[in-house]
C-alpha cells in the first residue's frame, strides 16, 4: 500500500491532537447553563462535521464515477462512505450522552436527530448496495451517495427552519468566539478531527488502490493462463 507524502503530516498532527485536545477540554471552564456536560460538544460537533465532510466527499467521488466513469472517483467514494458511517456513529453516540443530561432522555424524534440518523442509514445502505447489489451495484450506491449529500443541508438548517429542541448553531459559534478558554479547545478538536479524517481517508484509499491492483493482476494472470 503506497501512501502519499502528506499522510505522515496529517497522521502526526492527529496523534498530537489526540494527546493535547483532551487536556485542553478538561481544563476548559464550565458553561454557565449546561455545566460540565457541555464538554461533549468538543467531540460531538467535530464528529458531526466530519460526517458531513465524508458525505460530500463520497458524493463528489460518485459524481465523477457516474458521469466520467472514473475508477479513482469510485475508490474515493467508497472510502469516504465508510468514514461517514464511522464518524456518523460517533455523532449518534455522543449526542445522546448530552441529551440524557439536558433533556432527561437518550433520544427525541427531533428533526435534526432524525435527519442525522437518516443520513447514517443512507450510507450504511450505500455500503450494503455495493457489496450485495449485484450488477450495477456501484451506480446504485453512487445514487444513494447523492441522496445522502442532499440530506446534509437539511440537517444543518433544520434547527433554523423548524422548532426544535436541539441547540442552534449559534451555541457552537458562541463557544468558538468565547474569550474564557472555550474557543481554543474547540479549535484544536476541529483540527484534530480533520487531520484524523484525512489520515484515515488516505489509509482507506491506499487499501482500495491496492485492492484494484490485485484485481488487475488476477485478470492478467487469467489471460496468461496462469490461474483458472
Amino acid at each position: 500500500m503506497k501512501l502519499r507524502p502528506y499522510f505522515l503530516v496529517v497522521a502526526t498532527l492527529a496523534a498530537l491532537g489526540l494527546l493535547v485536545a483532551p487536556q485542553l477540554i478538561i481544563s476548559a471552564p464550565r458553561e454557565a447553563s449546561m455545566g460540565f456536560v457541555y464538554k461533549i460538544f468538543f467531540y460531538h460537533v467535530p464528529s458531526a462535521t466530519m460526517t458531513f465532510l465524508g458525505a460530500f466527499v463520497c458524493a463528489w467521488g460518485s459524481v465523477t464515477y457516474l458521469f466520467k466513469g472514473s475508477e479513482k472517483g469510485d475508490q474515493l467514494a467508497v472510502s469516504a462512505a465508510e468514514l461517514t458511517v464511522l464518524f456518523g456513529l460517533l455523532t449518534l453516540v455522543t449526542g445522546p450522552l448530552w441529551a440524557r443530561k439536558a433533556w432527561g432522555v437518550w433520544w427525541q424524534w427531533d428533526v435534526r436527530l432524525t435527519t442525522t440518523l437518516l443520513l447514517w442509514f443512507i450510507f450504511i445502505a450505500y455500503l450494503f448496495a455495493r457489496k450485495y447489489g449485484g450488477p450495477g451495484s456501484r451506480k446504485l450506491a453512487a445514487g444513494l451517495a447523492l441522496f445522502g449529500a442532499a440530506d446534509v443541508p437539511l440537517i444543518y438548517f433544520s434547527v433554523s427552519i423548524w422548532r426544535t429542541i436541539h441547540p442552534k448553531a449559534t451555541v457552537i459559534t458562541g463557544i468558538a468566539k468565547s474569550r474564557n478558554g472555550m474557543g481554543t479547545p474547540l479549535l484544536v478538536a476541529f483540527i484534530t478531527f480533520t487531520c484524523l479524517f484525512l489520515a484515515l481517508l488516505e489509509l482507506r484509499l491506499s487499501l482500495e488502490r491496492a485492492r484494484a491492483r490485485v484485481d488487475e493482476l488476477h485478470l492478467e494472470a487469467e489471460d496468461a493462463g496462469l490461474v483458472s
